[in-house]
């Protein structure tokens, strides 16, 4: 039996690694695939999402997809990003690696500050889906008036 010292910071998590995973946890929550999934995504719908002006901007690879397999809402500050790739029909083919993606995929994004759903803009080029959506009003920083005397 060995003994080991205690520690009272002893698996504690750092400061950058507690951020990363609170960041992991509250806005990027990807939903595993069902049916096919996500080939060799693992069900992820590959995402980048930051801040640009006074909105934020949600990119998401969708190589290959038809733009009428996307579905969009915006729910309370939540976006979900839903669609179907096709599944390959092809008699006589005995794949060695099979990594497109196929089946139903799902992602979901919260944007505490999002407005109004009917102010988003959306962008589909290349594979890739562009979603800009603006701040609410009240989320935008104002600059209050000085009153200058009594």
């Amino acid at each position: 039996m060995a003994i080991a010292r205690w520690e009272p910071a002893g698996g504690a998590l750092s400061l950058r690694d507690a951020f990363n995973h609170l960041f992991d946890q509250s806005v990027w929550a990807p939903m595993g695939g069902f049916g096919g999934g996500f080939g060799g995504f693992g069900g992820q719908v590959p995402l980048e999402v930051y801040t640009e002006g006074d909105g934020y901007v949600v990119e998401a690879a969708l190589p290959g997809l038809d733009p009428d397999a996307i579905d969009v809402e915006m729910v309370q500050g939540t976006l979900m990003i839903r669609g179907t790739y096709p599944e390959a029909t092809a008699e006589g083919r005995h794949y060695l690696v099979r990594q497109w993606p196929r089946g139903q995929f799902q992602a979901t994004v919260h944007l505490p500050d999002a407005g109004e759903a009917s102010t988003i803009s959306a962008t589909y080029e290349h594979g890739v889906l562009r979603l800009t959506v603006p701040k609410s009003e009240a989320a935008k920083p104002k600059r209050i008036p000085l009153k200058v005397g009594a």
